[in-house]
């Protein structure tokens, strides 16, 4: 286990045990991180404070004061990211940005910063009050309004290379824009067939002019139901306009658009989705709710982010009919679902669910309550946002922008007898301490963190400044998952790998030199010559037993604690992925590009 950053700084006789627990009892009344408070009250310098830090995460810092990070960097990142996740660009090489970040653990802030820039992140260490002077000093002048001020586009050539503005402009695909008058050719007809639920005003307000566009956004969200996409991604360059769809957990580009009609397709959605259309400098969230002939609907979750040639709008369908809620058909291996039933059947204690955004831990909670959801168990949850409406159970939706956030609600839920209380992501120690004061009062209390693995999962609860103590007592079962696509079964067939590979990768020698094979999809009609349909999971599930308990309260690190667990019977991601190669249920390239 990690030492605490104040227990540091006392045994290098940095501060006194005075001192610490002085500026404990200041962070126990404002809030804030320690080192910040440390150095504010003058018990360490700025230097002592970024070392100290650093040796305690064991992640590499920078002391900003020493950079002069050009303007072209700092325009990467769109200001809001920037003050929203404490963060400063410093140098860009290839594909790879470098960012100096207050909390490098924060996962959902390196897959934010990603997503919104197009770049694989490296995170460097700095300090709240050094992230402060140099935000003062970057952002706190003048920006050139030109667009000449902003150097980088984040579009792709045909290779996948990202290219600059100039030469943006000259590999526009002339061929691939559509024009204003295919439109009713390409929808076929989508406006007759879905409708926008409780939406009569702004059809009635729309113009002749605007049917084209009308078909075309219909068209755009139809085709994404039709090709059981997840995601829908439309975004705006200088000269171009395109509509990507996420199939299976990979974009793929369907569609260009004369870039002229950017603003009237968002002005669009935003009316579906009644969001403010004069709002054109801040990010927005709203719903779409589509109604498909006389049966069925689709929701889809919409964000509008402004970026240097436009917003960027994306979509995340949630399609009810697609989720899976028999957890025996996710993907878990017999053990690993009998250990996991198990834990949920716990008349109290906590549950974590964890991974990376879009691996699927959402569908797993919303399974394990399908199980639990009986009429005489009293069923709450805070999710931001509620992605699915279940029958028979209280959801709330948090808005932290008025206060309504995880802590607060999970606070109120108590106060409404509860016997299940699910929070859709433990981000703050006041959230971990009153779910684990839940869990201790008897209530079971399902939650999602963002790591890269069970093992690691306790020490996230541990550096948040949950005592040992408490995460042992609490924690019935830590559960990490990632999603793989799946062999498209039309197209499978056999294939030679050398026992060197597979031995490489994890598969024991009884394994290979027992006849093992190893598939995949050739490509097809069915699959779109991609040899993969669907997903499927792969589970981590680490159960807290005694001896795992004693190792947390002795401080053992995260390498001891992931043997350990591992020798308790936890069987890791790879080698769950293994298991679904070796099923034929996936690839080996699949399983390689998930897991470590």
């Amino acid at each position: 286990m990690k030492a605490r950053l104040g227990d540091i700084l006392v045994q290098a006789n940095i501060i006194t045990q005075e001192q610490l627990l002085k500026a404990l009892e200041e962070q126990k009344k404002s809030g804030g991180r320690l080192a910040n408070i440390l150095t504010n009250l003058g018990f360490i310098k700025e230097e002592d404070a970024l070392f100290y830090l650093s040796k305690q995460m064991g992640v590499p810092s920078v002391d900003l004061r020493n950079f002069d990070i050009e303007q072209d960097i700092l325009d990467i990142i769109p200001l809001s990211l920037v003050k929203k996740y404490r963060c400063i660009p410093l140098n860009l090489l290839g594909d790879t940005l470098t960012i100096a970040i207050v909390d490098p653990t924060d996962y959902i802030a390196v897959d934010d910063i990603g997503f919104s820039t197009g770049f694989n992140i490296e995170t460097v260490l700095t300090t709240e009050s050094l992230f402060e002077k140099a935000f003062i000093r970057y952002y706190k002048k003048s920006k050139p309004s030109s667009l000449d001020a902003f150097p980088l586009d984040f579009s792709e050539d045909e290779d996948g290379k990202k290219v600059s503005i100039q030469k943006a402009r000259d590999i526009v695909d002339e061929d691939d824009i559509v024009e204003v008058g295919d439109f009713d050719s390409i929808v076929k007809g989508a406006l007759e067939n879905i409708e926008v639920v409780e939406e009569e005003s702004s059809e009635e307000s729309l113009t002749e002019e605007d049917a084209p566009v009308v078909k075309l956004v219909n068209g755009i969200l139809l085709q994404a139901i039709q090709t059981k996409s997840s995601d829908i991604h439309i975004e705006p360059y200088e000269k171009a306009f395109r509509v990507r769809y996420r199939v299976d957990g990979v974009l793929k580009r369907v569609m260009g658009l004369p870039p002229k009609i950017k603003n009237a397709v968002v002005s669009r959605i935003k009316i579906m989705s009644r969001l403010d259309i004069a709002e054109k400098r801040l990010p927005q969230d709203g719903r779409i709710k589509l109604k498909l002939g006389n049966q069925s609907s689709m929701d889809f979750r919409v964000s509008v982010l402004p970026t240097i040639f436009g917003e960027k709008v994306v979509l995340r369908l949630l399609d009810k009919s697609n989720l899976q809620l028999d957890m025996t058909k996710l993907g878990f291996e017999p053990d690993s679902l009998e250990k996991f039933q198990e834990a949920i059947q716990s008349p109290y204690g906590m549950v974590l669910v964890t991974g990376p955004t879009g691996s699927g831990k959402t569908t797993t909670l919303y399974s394990a309550l399908h199980q639990l959801n009986k009429e005489e168990t009293n069923i709450m949850t805070a999710e931001d946002p509620v992605e699915f409406n279940l029958q028979g159970i209280n959801q709330v939706q948090v808005h932290e922008n008025i206060g309504l956030t995880f802590a607060s609600t999970l606070r109120s839920f108590l106060r409404q007898d509860p016997d299940v209380v699910m929070v859709g992501e433990i981000r703050d120690l006041e959230t971990a301490e009153i779910g684990v004061k839940a869990a201790l009062t008897g209530h079971l209390v399902l939650s999602t963190l963002h790591t890269n693995d069970a093992p690691s999962t306790i020490m996230r609860l541990l550096n948040m400044g949950v005592e040992s103590f408490l995460v042992t007592s609490a924690v019935v079962l830590v559960l990490a998952q990632r999603l793989a696509r799946k062999i498209c079964p039309e197209c499978k067939e056999k294939i030679d790998v050398s026992p060197e590979i597979l031995h490489k990768i994890g598969f024991p020698e009884e394994d290979i030199h027992n006849g093992l094979v190893i598939h995949k999809g050739k490509g097809c009609a069915k699959c779109n010559k991609t040899g993969y349909k669907g997903r499927i999971a792969l589970y981590e599930v680490m159960k807290m037993t005694d001896p795992i308990r004693d190792l947390i309260v002795g401080g053992g690190s995260t390498e001891e604690l992931r043997a350990l667990a591992k020798k308790e019977g936890m069987r890791s991601l790879r080698e769950s992925g293994l298991v679904k190669i070796k099923e034929g249920l996936t690839t080996i390239d699949e399983v390689l590009s998930v897991t470590v």
